[in-house]
């Protein structure tokens, strides 16, 4: 099917100009296998994630900055910096280490020649993984890169390429065949012109991992890489079938070169003549176990026998290799290291926990909790509030972190470990969001209560088969097998292998309510890995369930996909199913997500991939007849673009999200046609999608979790929004809660803005305008005016042509304050609005539009709407009263200073006069001064010392009536009743000698022809 992009439409630009992903986290690193460092700048390092793109830190780690997300981003297979021109880095896509979640790179290799501000295409965009790059040490337009190819199936373009021109042209130098590329490749340190290279046969398929056979061996040049000897047959190295290969050069002795080897003999082997003869040297475990996904070795730059093997631990020889200890790293699985060829203490090593810095040799490391790399699996959300994430990290712990919080950040406070573990499905009881049951491989399920910290293993066939091929388990659980919950029964959970399962007294018991699902093709379900070494953790397992749900539409109607190609469907909750494949799906698509429609019964869409067939074209089918005849839907998303996850908006019909290995798309029409929705999301693989309240989460394969916020403008998009002056969108519901959104939150998640949001569009803005927005009560009492002429700055709204986006915080105006007043209770803010329903009408020249809007209480808080009403009614009054002491204190000051001002200026003869009556008035207003507020205080702890006064007494009432939330409580009532009484004798007081002595003291000043005194109004 056709993938041509609909007709070029601006709607989406405009419109959305304001719309953001938030990066929730957790900032805790992924998978990491590419790094390196400056040569000059000792606290400068670089990292490529493996899904989330290249990093920068110029403090040693303390702090990572993305460098590439304006220009590529997603899997990252090698960084390198030029020795002789650091502002020219050089990056490959595709990462290195091969995993059954493996992304490969659709870019190639890029060029940046400022230090990573900017960057540009140069090319080997078919190279898919790029493995290492070399750059020539007083050249940066010289350039050897080692690539690998397609990972699904054949491929030309890989092995050994050189540049001399700064990429422009690129030459094959070193190539054996069309399944064979590239895994290491090095150069003698100090000479251009001897290189070696590890040449790997590789292929992964959907149920196997085949490391090893035709064209893998150990390669040497002497011309600078123009031409190659291979050296697999050289004397000393192992006969029979080889896998991965990489290489290490001693820089102390560029003559000892290691080697390790998959082999039947395999492990590492060392040469002290330059590769022309070899001698077997360890075969220790440590070193060479799963030798597909590790391997590489490092040498020291100052001593020959030191040398670092990186494995699932980080393995140091300090004799050329015959013994090994490990190093202790802040995260297991190690891919790369980089030491400086200065000062072998200083190194950067990359795992599956991100990038850390070491200035001690590996004694001590930098945080890997400054990271939001973390590849995410899947993403459901609880019936918590505010509501949590969850999901499963790889090569890490489950993760549960808050939506947003009560504070200013999503920290590390903020989320735990959950149930299950790196791979797995996570979902939290409906009914219950402490109860989370999590899987993880080998058919693993646990249930954790996070009250009582119980961790339950509920497997639904707990025989664990580590080790061995799916064929040998009674049901096949894949490792990333579906879990989910009934919508209509929250305590009915399902779990699907190969049948699905489900359960309804926790886990105590499993029934099977199908048959097997799948094609169970015996063949596909031999165990993985081969020739050479076997590798099964049910991540190739195959023949299983790979998607299923339950309609929440529809009770007892059953969708389940299988990896395989299956489709099948139940409507009678599992008694009966029948297989509804799309025959245009072909087989053996691995169906990676279903989604009901939310509006149509009968409706569903399937979301599928053959990714791993080297197939990247995106598949999308729509049913609307319980599966009878199916559409495929994919049309506008990049050819090759394969789709993961799909959801459908749950208040528009026919609004669509999806995500693709490369990034996130929406159609407005059913999937009739489909744009680009990346906004301000990072380049990387989106895995999965989910709705909850109104908010699409994303969860991504390389940065961790995501949330666009409020879905309303995207529900009520339309271009006939470009006519109108002014033009207010329908407001999202608020929720009236404590926290606030930090603009410059570091190492830590962003909170969404908290208050009402209001999206609006203006066809022009000249300078001239202004926009005027009122805010309006319950009762249509106007609350606050926001535009150009307010007091405050913060009351000043900011507007352009075009959207813009308007918060307000639910606050009511603040007390009157007085600068550089000392108040140990400080000055009263204005409280809170109260649930409810209210308004707000804008104002844009001859335009204006009303909207209603509605805040929402806390959960959390057992208040009814009445108790709050009577909490804000109360503070409201306690907020006047002290705005009341406040402005009498400033009108006593005024008048001071006034009658003072008249008494100086006057001649002797009135001065005379009216000195006597001035200094009554004055001793009065002082006495009165004195009872509202301590004068004497003229700094914070004064006042323990002199005595608070009345203002700062009232504000101390404010401050208790403010604390929770409900009604005001008797006694809170009565000591304001109190202190408000005692505040009017002094305002009835100050009144009292207006009316009286200031009016004498008037009098007086205009028989002298004197200007008279007042105050302000």
């Amino acid at each position: 099917m056709a993938n041509a992009a609909p007709a070029k439409d601006s709607t989406d630009s405009i419109l959305f100009a304001k719309v953001k992903f938030r990066l929730v986290g957790p900032f805790r690193g992924g998978r990491s296998a590419a790094v390196t460092g400056s040569y000059k700048n000792k606290n400068t390092f670089y990292f490529g994630a493996t899904g989330g793109g290249v990093w920068k830190t110029m403090d040693g780690g303390s702090n990572w900055k993305n460098i590439s997300d304006k220009y590529f981003g997603g899997s990252i297979g090698a960084v390198a910096v030029a020795p002789s021109d650091e502002t020219v880095l050089y990056a490959g896509e595709g990462e290195n280490s091969l995993r059954g979640n493996v992304s490969e790179g659709l870019g190639g290799l890029w060029r940046s020649d400022d230090g990573g501000r900017t960057w540009k295409n140069i090319g080997l965009k078919d190279g898919r993984h790029i493995i290492r790059i070399i750059i020539h040490p007083k050249n940066p337009d010289i350039v050897w890169v080692a690539v690998l190819g397609h990972l699904f199936g054949t491929s030309e373009e890989r092995g050994v390429y050189k540049t001399t021109d700064g990429g422009k042209t690129w030459k094959k130098t070193l190539y054996v065949n069309d399944q064979t590329g590239c895994s290491d490749l090095v150069m003698e340190p100090g000479n251009t012109s001897v290189f070696y290279a590890g040449m790997w046969h590789v292929k992964r398929t959907p149920y196997s991992m085949e490391s090893g056979g035709e064209g893998s061996g150990l390669y040497k040049s002497t011309d600078g890489g123009e031409t190659w000897v291979n050296l697999t047959a050289n004397k000393g190295l192992p006969k029979g079938i080889w896998g991965i290969v990489d290489v290490a050069i001693a820089p102390a002795n560029t003559d000892k070169v290691y080697a390790m080897v998959e082999n039947a003999k395999g492990g590492l082997y060392t040469s002290t003549d330059g590769g022309a003869t070899w001698a077997f040297t360890s075969d220790n475990s440590d070193i060479k176990q799963r030798a597909w996904y590790f391997n590489k070795i490092f040498v020291d730059p100052k001593n020959e026998d030191l040398l670092y093997i990186m494995n699932t631990g980080m393995m140091k020889s300090a004799d050329g290799g015959k013994t090994f200890t490990g190093i202790n790293t802040p995260h297991g699985d190690h891919h790369d290291l980089w030491i400086d060829p200065e000062d072998g203490n200083r190194m950067i090593v990359a795992d599956d926990g991100g990038a850390q810095i070491s200035f001690d040799a590996g004694a001590n490391w930098s945080s890997l909790n400054n990271q939001p790399t973390a590849q995410i699996y899947r993403v459901t959300t609880d019936n918590a509030f505010p509501y949590r994430i969850l999901g499963a990290q790889q090569d890490n712990t489950t993760v549960r972190i808050k939506s947003r919080t009560y504070g200013d950040a999503i920290t590390d406070a903020d989320w735990s470990p959950t149930a299950g573990f790196e791979s797995g499905y996570v979902v939290a009881d409906p009914a219950n969001p402490d109860i989370v049951y999590g899987g993880n491989y080998d058919g693993f399920l646990g249930r954790l209560n996070h009250k009582t910290g119980e961790n339950r293993v509920i497997n639904v066939w707990p025989d664990n088969t580590t080790g061995g091929g799916a064929i040998v388990q009674k049901y096949r659980f894949q490792w990333n097998y579906p879990i989910f919950f009934s919508p209509h029964n929250p305590k009915r959970l399902y779990a699907a292998g190969n049948h699905l399962f489900v359960t309804e007294n926790e886990g105590q018991s499993w029934e099977m309510i199908s048959p097997d699902l799948t094609t169970n093709d015996t063949i596909k379900e031999a165990p993985s890995g081969g020739p050479i070494t076997k590798d099964n953790t049910s991540v190739e397992y195959y023949c299983t369930i790979f998607t299923a749900t339950e309609s929440p539409l529809e009770k007892d109607l059953l969708w389940a996909g299988s990896d395989d190609g299956l489709i099948n469907l139940s409507r009678d909750g599992g008694k009966n199913w029948e297989n509804v494949t799309p025959p245009q799906a072909g087989k053996f698509m691995m169906w990676n997500c279903v989604e009901t429609d939310p509006f149509k019964k009968g409706a569903a869409y399937f979301v599928g991939t053959k990714y791993k067939l080297d197939d990247f074209k995106p598949y999308i089918f729509k049913t609307e007849d319980y599966g009878k005849t199916w559409k495929q839907i994919t049309n506008g998303i990049d050819s090759m673009h394969f789709t993961r996850t799909l959801r459908a908006d749950h208040k528009k019909p026919g609004l669509l999200y999806a995500g693709t290995e490369y990034g996130m798309y929406i159609s407005y029409d059913d999937g009739d046609n489909w744009k680009k929705f990346q906004l301000n999301l990072p380049p990387v693989p989106v895995t999965d999608l989910t709705i909850k309240n109104n908010d699409l989460i994303v969860a991504t394969q390389g940065r961790a979790f995501w949330i666009l916020d409020d879905l309303s403008l995207i529900q009520q998009r339309s271009s006939d929004i470009f006519t109108k002056n002014l033009h207010v969108f329908d407001v999202n519901d608020a929720f009236r809660m404590d926290g606030n959104s930090n603009p410059e939150v570091h190492n830590a998640g962003t909170n969404p803005a908290n208050g009402v949001v209001f999206n609006y569009f203006l066809k022009e803005a000249p300078d001239s305008a202004d926009i005027t927005i009122r805010i309006f009560d319950k009762q249509h009492q106007l609350i606050k005016t926001f535009n150009k002429t307010a007091k405050e700055k913060a009351d000043k709204p900011v507007f352009a042509k075009g959207m813009n986006r308007f918060v307000w915080d639910m606050q009511y105006p603040p007390a009157e304050k007085i600068e550089g007043m000392i108040l140990w209770n400080g000055s009263p803010d204005g409280p809170k609005a109260a649930p409810g329903k209210y308004s707000a009408r804008f104002i844009f020249g001859k335009d204006s539009a009303d909207v209603p809007f509605t805040i929402t209480g806390d959960p959390n808080y057992a208040v009814s709407e009445a108790g709050y009403d009577k909490q804000v009614g109360f503070m409201l009054q306690v907020r006047d009263k002290f705005s009341a002491i406040q402005k009498a204190i400033e009108n006593i000051r005024s008048m001071r200073g006034q009658i003072d001002a008249v008494v100086a200026k006057a001649d002797s003869v009135a001065a005379k006069s009216l000195k006597p009556l001035g200094d009554s008035i004055n001793k009065q207003l002082t006495a009165i001064e004195e009872a509202l507020d301590q004068t004497k205080a003229k700094s914070g702890e004064d006042v323990l010392n002199y005595p608070i006064r009345l203002n700062d007494r009232v504000a101390a009432v404010y401050n208790v009536a403010s604390a929770g939330y409900g009604a005001p409580s008797q006694q809170v009532q009565e000591a304001f009743a109190n202190l408000s009484t005692l505040a009017d004798v002094q305002l009835n007081k100050l009144k009292a000698v207006m009316a009286n002595e200031v009016q004498a003291f008037n009098k007086m000043i205009y028989e002298k022809q004197v200007p008279v005194v007042g105050i302000k109004e």
